[in-house]
């Protein structure tokens, strides 16, 4: 008879298992990897990459250097960054503990009155303590003991949770990387902007003071009656012209500045910057190396790599919830109904000890819902690594090809100004001479202006072209 009791249990506890265990088929992928060789059809397998750099010797400028510091410290952005890093870390303190024993101590007092025809109350009016002292009511009752409880991880689910934690740990700290990498970007990039507008207010000068003197030389002329009063006022509205870009120069220079004092997290002040000509300077020597080092470089696809592993490790704990979990939980204290019995051993002595095992057989709905949206997830982090990793390679490649197309174009708009400039001297003199009209000076100088502006601009963005590529590549956060 008792054989056929525990057999018929070991068939319940099989069956159990059985609908416990059996799970809910999920769509499956891979996560591709897959890069091409070289960038842009370019097939050099040269590994130098310039991402290797410190952002410390890729940017040289004392000023740049000393702006890009500041930001390291003060930057809002930043900081929330370093405070989710921190609620990561405590994130992993609290799945850890969800495996481990846990121990309290409990202490409590209470008073319970029952009725007198009752099977509790009968047998504590007929029950005497000690001889001729009856059982105290209404009844006192006072303990002390300490607590266990410790759910054993035979699935690995909390070891898993823990494991999870710790991979978004370290994608936020990879997060800090790519915030840094930007920032770092971000300000030099305004930097060099700044410098391009300096210099075009520069220009201006210079070019308010050209059409400055070309004005007083046509008002003597018109004393001499060699040319007209439309040629003064044709001369005066462009000088006025000219006068007027420098104010929205200006105006950009401000909001250049505000924005890079926002990125240092302080209030608008004058920024401290080199007076040198922007077109002196030689944009840095880069070197691309391989795709394949991208995924070793760039912050942001080492983030999402952790998040897919996180979510990997997701599924797994939304699965063993459809396992069986065994429990066990265990006191031992004392208790009794006075105080002066409390620690007496072994009348007030208690302890227990319990074991249970428990799975969801009905209405799995919840658990099931879990581990849909966990494998849900672990594909949307499967795509959001790959896109990542598409994106990197499409800068780069982007960025590449600019810094070829802007030295070319930077190339041909030099040669223009340098035409430009001999033909202000020659316009002036056949003016002089009354071989050209006053017109052709005006169009000349105009020229001239706006070539010059359109060299800084190309300097300018060629600078941003090799701030951005050293970003793209990975480079700036170490």
């Amino acid at each position: 008879m008792m054989k056929r009791k525990y057999k018929l249990l070991g068939i319940a506890c099989l069956s159990l298992a059985y609908t416990a265990c059996k799970l809910p088929s999920l769509a499956e992928k891979k996560e591709s990897q897959a890069i091409p060789g070289s960038y842009g059809g370019n097939s050099t397998q040269d590994s130098s990459n310039t991402a290797a750099i410190r952002w410390r010797d890729y940017f040289t400028d004392p000023y740049l250097a000393a702006l890009i510091d500041t930001a390291l410290v003060n930057n809002q952005e930043l900081n929330i960054t370093l405070q989710e890093i921190d609620i990561s870390r405590n994130e992993i303190r609290a799945r850890k503990g969800e495996y481990l024993p846990f121990v309290g101590i409990k202490a409590g007092g209470g008073v319970d009155k029952v009725s007198r025809y009752t099977n509790i109350g009968a047998m504590e009016a007929n029950t005497e303590i000690k001889p001729g002292k009856e059982m105290p009511e209404p009844l006192p009752d006072y303990q002390i003991s300490a607590v266990a409880t410790w759910e054993i991880d035979i699935w690995q689910k909390l070891h898993n949770a823990k494991k999870a934690a710790v991979s978004r740990y370290l994608a936020t700290v990879e997060g800090r990387n790519f915030v840094i990498t930007s920032l770092v970007a971000e300000i030099a990039n305004s930097y060099y902007e700044l410098l391009a507008l300096d210099n075009q207010q520069e220009i201006l000068q210079q070019n308010i003071e050209l059409q400055t003197n070309a004005l007083r030389i046509v008002k003597l002329q018109k004393e001499a009656t060699r040319v007209t009063e439309l040629a003064v006022r044709k001369f005066e509205a462009e000088v006025l012209k000219t006068q007027s870009l420098q104010y929205g120069i200006k105006q950009r220079i401000t909001e250049t500045e505000n924005r890079i004092n926002f990125l240092l997290g302080r209030y608008p002040q004058p920024i401290a910057r080199s007076k040198q000509d922007l077109n002196s300077l030689t944009p840095m020597q880069v070197h691309t190396g391989l795709p394949a080092q991208l995924l070793a470089n760039r912050p942001d696809i080492k983030q999402a790599e952790l998040q897919l592993a996180a979510a990997k490790l997701d599924v797994k704990v939304a699965k063993a919830q459809f396992y069986p979990s065994l429990g066990i939980s265990a006191s031992i204290g004392y208790r009794a109904f006075n105080p002066s019995y409390l620690l007496k051993t072994p009348e007030s002595l208690l302890y227990s000890i319990a074991g249970d095992l428990v799975a969801p057989l009905v209405n799995r709905n919840a658990i099931k819902a879990t581990y849909y949206n966990a494998n849900a997830k672990q594909l949307q982090a499967i795509y959001q690594y790959e896109r990542t990793i598409l994106n990197a390679y499409v800068e780069v490649a982007n960025q590449q090809a600019k810094i070829g197309n802007l030295e070319k174009s930077y190339d041909l708009k030099a040669k223009q100004v340098d035409a430009l400039a001999r033909s202000i001297n020659i316009s002036n003199d056949l003016f002089q001479s009354a071989r050209a009209d006053y017109m052709e000076v005006l169009m000349t100088q105009r020229d001239v202006l706006e070539a010059r502006f359109e060299l800084i601009e190309t300097r300018m963005q060629q600078m941003n072209a090799v701030i951005n590529i050293y970003q793209a590549l990975g480079g700036g956060w170490n």
